[in-house]
């Protein structure tokens, strides 16, 4: 696939959010018209191959993705959040990040058995937010159809926490 417009948009912010971590900067992207709809587009076409019933996206970034994402597949978009945002009953997972452990949370009735979902979000580094966003939906009985990301820092070994799973990342990061 030729370059996206999206990548000569990202730029580096060293020690953020925190000293020794190269944080990947994707607002310049959000603010061109033009990079989001070419992001969009190789979603969209590359989600339409596992017919989802639902879009999740992980909180906060994945918003920005999972919402478009799931509007242009005519399907439903799903949160899933960092503890106690969420109104309804939840249920929670932990996982570890780069530079720590965290936990998110899903709506216990927002996946039905069976149901096919789509997990995105804005960057696949270590694998644990995507994972755990995994196990709540399969928790609840759905099943993950892929999961979708614009970035890809493939020296954290994301990939390795999503095995067996139909990953997509548009931009990767050596």
């Amino acid at each position: 696939m030729p370059k996206l417009i999206a990548e000569s948009l990202i730029r580096d912010v060293p020690d953020f959010p925190q000293p020794g971590i190269l944080f990947k900067d994707i607002t310049p992207v959000l603010a061109d018209p033009s990079a989001m709809r070419e992001v969009l587009d190789r979603m969209v076409e590359w989600s339409e191959q596992c017919k989802p019933d639902y879009v999740v996206g992980i909180e906060s970034r994945g918003f920005v993705f999972g919402m478009p994402l799931a509007m242009r597949l005519n399907v439903g978009f799903i949160p899933v959040r960092k503890p106690g945002k969420l109104p309804f009953d939840c249920c929670s997972e932990e996982y570890s990040l780069e530079y720590g452990t965290n936990s998110v949370e899903i709506h216990i009735d927002a996946v039905k058995p069976g149901q096919k979902v789509l997990v995105i979000d804005d960057l696949l580094a270590t694998g644990g937010t995507a994972s755990a966003a995994c196990r709540l939906i399969e928790k609840l009985g759905g099943v993950v159809c892929g999961c979708g990301f614009l970035i890809e820092l493939k020296f954290l070994h994301g990939r390795k926490a999503l095995e067996g799973r139909n990953v997509l990342s548009l931009i990767k990061f050596d």
